[in-house]
């Protein structure tokens, strides 16, 4: 019997951060795809989407974060151009100064008038839906 061979889309987790200062929290990004990012990546086997977040944020930005709420789930197909993904983003807030970790070359605090560019994957349409609040 022939053997079927199903692919499956990757989960992943971003993190919109909410600074007690104001702004929000973008890493630039060391490894491919360049460019400006939410803190974020790929969940463990074996770990809740929550537990990804809280990781993923300290990773990338050295902040213990409070997740506020889910925001919305993304899954256009060429979302990531490495694969497949879907991403669950999180609304999230911190207290304290970021630092740049793991695989964030640089980071920044921005608002809304600021933004860098470009911004990865499809940050950007995630950031539009965030700032003008359309889930």
């Amino acid at each position: 019997m022939p053997s079927t061979n199903y692919r499956n889309p990757v989960p992943t987790v971003d993190i919109i951060i909410e600074l007690d200062s104001g702004g929000i929290v973008l890493i630039e990004r060391k490894n491919p795809p360049p460019g400006w990012a939410l803190p974020g990546g790929f969940v463990d086997y074996g770990e809740s989407l929550e537990e990804a977040a809280r990781r993923e944020a300290r990773e990338e930005t050295s902040l213990e974060v409070d997740l506020v709420r889910q925001f919305h789930t993304y899954s256009r197909p060429d979302r990531d151009p490495r694969r497949h993904t879907i991403s669950t983003v999180f609304i999230a807030r911190a207290a304290g100064r970021p630092r740049a970790a793991d695989d964030a070359a640089a980071l920044g605090v921005f608002s809304r008038e600021d933004l860098p560019s470009p911004l990865a994957f499809d940050h950007g349409q995630i950031l539009d839906d965030y700032f003008n609040q359309k889930y």
